[in-house]
């Protein structure tokens, strides 16, 4: 009867098939799976955000017909015949750039050494300028493939005038129309061919590590991200919602580095939102989805609120590793000391595993003490029990506290194993159901004996089917 492994609703139909069961990784989620990055480059105003977004088939980068208007690195998954791979969209990109726009120019720089393919974008309707030629002189140096893309080739008259684009001695311009999706395709097509399965060394897998900064609106994550950087990574102002794009931002961090996304504040409720904040929203969930570990920032000096619990469940649901940083601490006197603890005993109480760190964005205060928050974060995120190990401690644990009797029997565990791991899952294969509040015990006492400190534990349970021994 092994082809009846499974039914739809979880229960299993035959005992034979739970050595099936003893398979560790075979659940592994595929979404953590470290993805090659291809960079899009080039000077002000020559398309790159309207060809991003003509690569993911939606309108994610923001598009307007005048330069400058794309600032910091932000990246977006995209998927072609089959293959994901990231996308990272840069402001435009000048050898002599001044004040703001030379560190437009640095972020744009730094997506040209970290990633894994790089597409060159010029404007073939005014042909290959210095900056461009200053580009490719850039480019040859490195050891990332290089594609030159011909965009705004909307006709063949422009095609003929796209040819003289050879004399830049990258080979052949890729000519498109980002605007009308013009040789997209074929681009895409070239792209799959020269990006690697997985990223090179250094750019991915192993590092660095993925770090959502999140909290409600103007709470400190950009003034937290440019005191971490100790540059002025993010746009600061006392007026909230000044985030709308997540930034990304390469920072070293207790000698590694941490890539950190700078989020948009998440409003009570998505619906009070529009327009650009509507979109900001819809970014920042994408952007959790895309980190490991979130700093969840909180307003010390103020009560928590709804737009924060909100906002930590979101964490929790997207099954991420979590760090609670209490900002502005700065601001806190005894009182507010001891009511915060009454807050969060009283309000937190989904995430009792989460780290606690308290900081001062605002005058440095603490923040280093970060970055052991989210390495035990990731070390318990990443760990993985061994089957057996974790059978003979179940074993223990049920045989001192059994489970609560359903329909005057009591059900049995008969196998466990441990899914996957991003967020640690594990399977309990039983004879009947385990109560919610038996599971949260088991998770409890998960927690003392393996640790999972910042880190959200899953307990899923397969239930045998009862068999039916009358058509035996």
């Amino acid at each position: 009867m092994s082809g009846d492994v499974l039914a739809g609703d979880g229960v299993w139909s035959d005992e034979a098939d739970w050595e099936l069961a003893d398979l560790e990784g075979e659940f592994e989620d595929a979404a953590h799976v470290a993805m090659p990055t291809l960079a899009v480059v080039g000077r002000p105003n020559v398309g790159k955000s309207t060809l991003v977004n003509r690569i993911l088939g939606r309108r994610e980068a923001v598009v307007e017909d005048i330069p400058g208007v794309t600032r910091d690195r932000v990246s977006y998954e995209a998927n072609w015949a089959g293959r994901r791979f990231l996308v990272q969209d840069t402001g435009g990109w000048e050898p002599d750039a001044k004040g703001l726009q030379q560190s437009v120019a640095r972020q744009a720089e730094l997506a040209m050494h970290t990633a894994d393919a790089i597409l060159l974008v010029v404007d073939a309707v005014v042909g290959a300028t210095a900056t461009d030629e200053a580009a490719v002189k850039k480019l040859r140096r490195s050891a990332v493939p290089v594609i030159l893309v011909a965009n705004k080739v909307d006709d063949q008259r422009v095609e003929a005038e796209a040819a003289a684009l050879w004399s830049l001695g990258l080979g052949e311009p890729r000519m498109v129309s980002a605007a009308h999706g013009r040789g997209t395709g074929d681009l895409l097509d070239d792209v799959l061919e020269m990006l690697p399965e997985t990223p090179r060394e250094g750019t991915g897998g192993v590092g660095p590590r993925r770090v959502a900064l999140v909290g409600k609106p103007n709470v400190g994550k950009s003034s937290l991200l440019n005191k971490l950087a100790n540059d002025e990574r993010s746009v600061v102002h006392d007026v909230a919602g000044t985030t709308v794009d997540p930034v990304d931002s390469l920072v070293e961090l207790g000698g590694k580095v941490w890539k950190f996304i700078d989020t948009a504040g998440l409003r009570r409720k998505v619906s009070n939102a529009s327009g650009t904040e509507f979109y900001a929203s819809l970014r920042t969930k994408s952007a959790l989805e895309a980190s490991e570990v979130a700093i969840m920032l909180v307003d010390a000096s103020q009560p928590i609120t709804e737009q924060d619990l909100r906002v930590i469940s979101l964490v929790a649901d997207s099954g991420r590793a979590l760090v609670l940083a209490f900002n502005k601490w700065d601001l806190v006197d005894e009182d507010r000391r001891l009511q915060l603890e009454r807050e969060v005993d009283r309000e937190l109480v989904r995430v009792p595993w989460a780290q606690r760190v308290n900081i001062s964005a605002h005058t440095g205060r603490a923040v280093q003490k970060l970055v052991p928050a989210m390495e035990t974060a990731l070390e318990s995120w990443d760990k993985r029990i061994p089957t057996g190990r974790l059978n003979t401690w179940l074993k223990e644990v049920i045989a001192a506290t059994p489970p609560p009797m359903r329909g005057g029997r009591l059900p049995r565990v008969l196998f466990a194993t441990q899914a996957t791991t991003r967020p640690p899952t594990f399977v309990l294969f039983t004879t009947g159901f385990l109560e919610a509040g038996y599971r949260r015990f088991l998770e409890r006492r998960l927690r003392e004996e393996f640790g999972f400190d910042g880190s959200p534990v899953r307990i899923s349970v397969r239930v045998r089917e009862k068999r039916d021994r009358s058509k035996k």
